[in-house]
């Protein structure tokens, strides 16, 4: 439940995306009545209505993923302010300027801030932020720790590089299934492999 949770913007996103493709016309009557006002010039391109009905979802959704968290008295991850921070910036931006550009560098955008978190961690804080994280749930050596924090900021700067490689190669729409399909396919495949990774070095004593 908490994946599709944390996944719940994204699949909005893609579901508004390709039904405004499907109604053209209604999409461009409904991105001019509702978005408007949040567009600089005032005019919604009729090529840009999906992308940017399916950004003002992706913002609302994620707005109330936060809103939901804190009205429950729930945690909100920093991951999940973060996230919000990037959508609402560059989803605003592909609203006001009506342009693409900015919302299919948001994945991007995200995944190199975790890495240089992760990094920052690292470099000035002398913390390894993944053992902070985990270190309750994981017993493992340390240099175990460290192979996985460098594991993980390589693996976010890939990422970040992949989605805009794909990005400007093919047209939207494949971006669009290439960002719900592909980016959470290459996540769970990486995730996967550190479990295995893991599971080699679950006996081994823990350092300190």
């Amino acid at each position: 439940m908490k994946l599709l949770f944390d996944l719940l913007p994204v699949i909005l996103f893609f579901a508004a995306f390709k039904l405004a493709g499907a109604f053209p016309q209604q999409s461009l009557a409904l991105a001019g009545s509702s978005l408007g006002w949040m567009i600089g010039d005032g005019s919604v391109p009729a090529d840009q209505a999906p992308i940017l009905l399916a950004t003002a979802v992706a913002i609302i959704a994620s707005l109330v993923q936060v809103a939901t968290l804190l009205v429950r008295g729930r945690k909100v991850d920093a991951m999940l302010w973060v996230s919000l921070g990037v959508i609402v910036v560059f989803g605003g931006a592909t609203i006001w300027f009506h342009d693409e550009t900015f919302i299919k560098w948001k994945p991007s955008i995200l995944y190199w801030l975790f890495g240089a978190a992760l990094l920052a961690g690292h470099l000035v804080w002398k913390r390894n932020l993944l053992r902070s994280l985990l270190g309750t749930q994981l017993e493992v050596a340390a240099p175990v720790w460290q192979r996985l924090l460098w594991a993980w900021i390589v693996f976010f700067v890939l990422m970040g590089a992949v989605n805009l490689v794909v990005a400007y190669s093919v047209p939207t729409d494949t971006w669009v299934n290439f960002k719900l399909f592909g980016l959470f396919g290459l996540t769970m495949v990486f995730t996967l492999a550190i479990g295995f990774y893991l599971a080699r070095h679950m006996k081994e004593a823990p350092d300190g």
